[in-house]
């Protein structure tokens, strides 16, 4: 009986003791805010700004390789269980080359997608692209969470990087099936999946189209 009663006890405590620490746990933007004010001087990441008004840069702790580490993205947190991320990530898609989780901006690295006013032609019909890369982008993230891996910054200060469901590279899956081209101004490394999808007449490439660099500048 008093055996029982102990067990009891002690589960009672093991209880307790679970929804305590569950209650203190830090979201990763919590994470990251104490992380940039416990750095002692005053560049700890890319986008902190200098006393001139400018970005850090490279000059930031972050990217020098070595000595203090500061965690400046969502993605720098390792810790945190594949479970909890599906329940943490508010994930919207703005388009096909860029997405947004939990309110932090992200542009997919080396690629370039339709911009979602932009028309494209197959068999002599025009249909809005944009809108399929972006619906493209959504079918392969679904109900999924999203991991992407910060390479840069861009100047409407989205983070550029590699983003991923589960081994499925994003940047790479849109290229190869047509909906966005190698952005080679800015990156090589998916000049090959390009090259796949237009031999193959995917996506866009069923039809013709004007490159999104180029129609942006004919319509801005």
């Amino acid at each position: 009986m008093k055996d029982t009663l102990m067990i009891r006890i002690t589960n009672f405590f093991f209880i307790l003791f679970l929804i305590v620490s569950i209650s203190k746990a830090k979201s990763p933007e919590e994470m990251i805010k104490e992380s940039i004010a416990n750095y002692p001087g005053k560049c700890p990441c890319p986008y902190s700004i200098m006393s001139n008004g400018k970005e850090c840069g490279k000059r930031s702790a972050y990217s020098k390789p070595g000595g203090y580490e500061p965690l400046c993205y969502v993605s720098d947190i390792k810790d945190i269980k594949n479970d909890s991320v599906d329940t943490q990530q508010k994930i919207r898609i703005v388009d096909g080359d860029t997405i947004h989780i939990n309110k932090i901006k992200y542009r997919l690295h080396g690629i370039d997608a339709p911009e979602m006013k932009q028309l494209c032609k197959m068999k002599e019909k025009n249909y809005k692209c944009g809108v399929k890369s972006k619906e493209f982008l959504g079918s392969l993230i679904g109900n999924q969470s999203v991991k992407c891996n910060h390479k840069d910054k861009d100047r409407y200060k989205r983070i550029v990087a590699e983003c991923f469901v589960g081994e499925t590279n994003l940047n790479k899956e849109l290229v190869r099936n047509g909906w966005a081209l190698a952005y080679r101004d800015y990156s090589k490394d998916y000049v090959i999946d390009e090259e796949y999808a237009q031999e193959n007449n995917l996506g866009m490439w069923k039809g013709t189209f004007i490159h999104p660099k180029k129609w942006r500048k004919q319509n801005r």
